[in-house]
């Protein structure tokens, strides 16, 4: 029923934009908008190319994976530009992009090798660093945790940036901080996302961060129901207006500039098709300004945090973004 339902929606907006001069559709993963994060901050991007540039936009929601072909099928036949977010879309965007060749696509997250498809990645491992060192640092229980969607390698290398930034913060301050690591197995399941954030809390964690997109919610509000001294951590968006006081940061991942300079290269006629990665030294990833928690975290603290932030723009230290690469992962040397 979803199906059609989709189908339908993509024949009503198809029928709105047609002679549109330049049209974008942006076709959402499962977690869809209102996660607050991932695709919320995708379909801002776009927003602010049509206030930029007067373009014509509009949105294809998909509910399960078998949506994304039929879903991107309706956009291309019709758009300048498409929007495809999420790794889980790689496959189906590498069968329906060939066929679209006068068709631009701009994919976040993966990598459809084709000359009309832009790709952007991103280097979460290095945000999700800076806030596992930074948990470390914060936790009075010594133990924090991180809360999956679905072990994706986007999401794989959140979780495994977050571990190498707490045993960083052991080998270089002599803690022995622990990380309680889960997957809820879906994005879009709050729910579950709250119950395991619990759990995480039952076990003695008291910050979480979760990389789960809608589930993901469920753990700020799992966060601000356990009450003072105990902390979530946001992610892609700035989240920590969700909960003032209860989210402790955010490992901020500017989907919304990657999708707008995407929007803006076939705007002033620079698209090519390829991959861009974006990391620390981009301005692609981030921490947010902690604008209501900065007075529990100590001053020497925030200073080692830009340290380490200047050492990963220079290559002094490589933020692993595997398991791989974590399982070998050596703390370098570091003054503060």
């Amino acid at each position: 029923m979803k199906k059609y339902v989709v189908a339908l929606l993509a024949l009503v907006l198809i029928m709105s934009t047609i002679g549109a001069a330049v049209t974008v559709f942006f076709v959402t993963d499962t977690g869809g908008l209102g996660d607050k994060s991932f695709n919320d901050s995708a379909w801002a991007g776009v927003q602010m190319a049509v206030k930029k540039f007067g373009i014509t936009a509009n949105v294809i929601q998909s509910y399960e994976q078998a949506d994304y072909i039929p879903n991107l099928t309706a956009a291309a036949q019709v758009s300048d530009v498409v929007i495809a977010v999420g790794f889980m879309m790689q496959d189906a965007l590498a069968k329906v992009a060939p066929q679209f060749p006068n068709t631009k696509f701009i994919f976040i997250d993966g990598v459809v090798k084709a000359p009309n498809v832009e790709n952007f990645l991103f280097k979460e491992q290095e945000g999700a660093f800076l806030v596992g060192y930074l948990a470390a640092g914060v936790t009075k229980t010594g133990k924090v945790g991180f809360i999956g969607g679905i072990p994706i390698p986007p999401v794989l290398r959140y979780q495994y940036g977050y571990e190498a930034g707490v045993e960083t913060y052991n080998v270089l301050n002599g803690a022995n901080v622990q990380v309680l690591s889960g997957y809820v197995g879906s994005f879009d399941d709050p729910a579950a996302g709250k119950s395991m954030t619990n759990s995480q809390f039952s076990e003695g964690a008291d910050i979480v961060f979760a990389a789960a997109g809608l589930s993901g919610l469920g753990t700020i509000e799992a966060a601000k129901d356990a009450g003072p001294g105990h902390f979530a951590i946001g992610v892609d968006q700035n989240q920590d207006y969700l909960a003032p006081g209860f989210v402790l940061t955010s490992a901020m991942k500017r989907v919304n500039i990657a999708v707008f300079d995407g929007i803006k290269s076939v705007v002033n006629g620079t698209f090519k098709g390829g991959t861009t990665v974006l990391g620390l030294k981009e301005d692609g990833v981030g921490i947010s300004p902690m604008t209501y928690t900065k007075q529990y975290v100590p001053k020497s603290l925030l200073s080692q945090l830009k340290v380490l932030e200047k050492a990963i723009i220079s290559g002094k230290l490589v933020v692993p973004n595997t398991k791989e690469s974590f399982q070998s992962f050596q703390v370098p040397a570091i003054q503060f």
